[in-house]
């Protein structure tokens, strides 16, 4: 008998969403011979009514790979074990879905998204026993349990081309820019794209910076006749509290939320440091869209085809993952239960250092 999957995309959308979609179709209805099933805006579209799915066939497959965004729509809206109603109640809803995925005949569910929608599949799985298969998606790069993520280079390359961008008119205006990236818990996107766009300064959520450090940076560039500094911040950053420790996450959350974001607060606390024009610029979303660049691409279709395998093993409650160069497959459970932050010890902040990259705060 045929095999029939369901297939979604949860939580935030990332370049290379749909090429993982084509390379599972590819695998999985062109030579395996499944009927795949897609589920649209995540988790909702089989507690809509009616039911919003369409059939994943290979001409579905046409021009997905170098296409931003996903076909099957997202929403990080919708978990069904705390599904919000009209009247803002909420309500467990996931035996509802458990229903409808037999209902609809689906063996199982492969799962595209982040930790928020691993989690709630691996409750599906435990709770309600629907068989899942995850595939990592992050452009944070913040799932410990593989090497990497597809989108993540994509929004790098973003955001590297707008350091690019702002030197240009920080330089011609003498100016301190400030670019601020996403990253609320890791601050991968800021510190990598921090080195591949010559930032001066690099404020990530791990370190709480002191707001006269950066400002004795930018101090010393003028000296030396550089009168202008590029900062580039993570949605996540903050100055440091007055122990030095960092803040706790609802901390952190009040305090962005309170305080207009992390570029505007970053630059509210240097500027009475500095004799200098400031200006800041939110990247936002602008890292999410768009068309994904070669090597998320090859990412994607490799974690594709590697959820594909892992439903043909039979290796249910498993979730793709890149290790050591090689894709397989890891326990969702231990992929959902580490978060990868920046290692503030290891080569990347070293090398950032070494070229004289400034942090706020004094080396560990």
């Amino acid at each position: 008998m045929s095999r029939c999957l369901g297939l979604l995309t949860g939580g935030g959308d990332a370049p290379g969403l749909n090429a993982v979609i084509r390379a599972f179709v590819k695998r999985g209805v062109g030579q395996l011979g499944w009927t795949v099933i897609g589920i649209e805006d995540s988790f909702n579209g089989l507690l809509d009514s009616p039911h919003r799915t369409l059939p994943l066939e290979l001409r579905s497959c046409q021009g997905l790979l170098p296409r931003g965004g996903t076909i099957l729509g997202t929403t990080n809206r919708g978990d069904p074990f705390d599904f919000p109603g009209p009247d803002g109640t909420r309500s467990d809803r996931s035996a509802e879905l458990a229903a409808a995925i037999h209902d609809a005949g689906m063996e199982g569910l492969v799962v595209l998204g982040g930790d928020g929608t691993q989690a709630i599949a691996h409750r599906m799985m435990t709770e309600h026993g629907i068989p899942v298969i995850g595939v990592p998606k992050t452009i944070d790069n913040d799932l410990s349990a593989t090497d990497l993520t597809f989108g993540f280079l994509s929004a790098v390359g973003v955001a590297t081309e707008a350091l690019d961008r702002l030197h240009t008119t920080a330089e011609s205006h003498e100016r301190v820019m400030l670019l601020e990236v996403m990253g609320r818990d890791a601050g991968h996107i800021a510190l990598w794209a921090g080195l591949a766009g010559g930032a001066d300064v690099i404020l990530i959520p791990e370190i709480p910076y002191d707001a006269e450090m950066v400002a004795a940076k930018i101090r010393r560039r003028q000296e030396i006749g550089r009168l202008f500094s590029i900062v580039i911040v993570a949605e996540g950053a903050l100055p440091a509290r007055p122990d030095g420790t960092l803040p706790s996450a609802a901390e952190r959350k009040r305090a962005l939320a309170e305080g207009g974001g992390a570029s505007v607060i970053a630059m509210r606390e240097i500027q009475p440091h500095v004799d200098a024009e400031m200006r800041n610029c939110v990247l936002g979303h602008l890292q999410r869209g768009g068309s994904p660049v070669p090597i998320d691409r090859v990412l994607a279709t490799r974690f594709g085809v590697g959820a594909a395998d892992l439903v043909e093993a039979d290796r249910w409650g498993e979730m793709v993952r890149l290790k050591n160069g090689v894709v397989g497959g890891v326990p969702l459970v231990d992929a959902i239960s580490d978060y990868r932050f920046v290692d503030l010890e290891g080569e990347f902040v070293r090398t950032a250092r070494s070229v004289g990259i400034e942090f706020g705060a004094q080396p560990i």
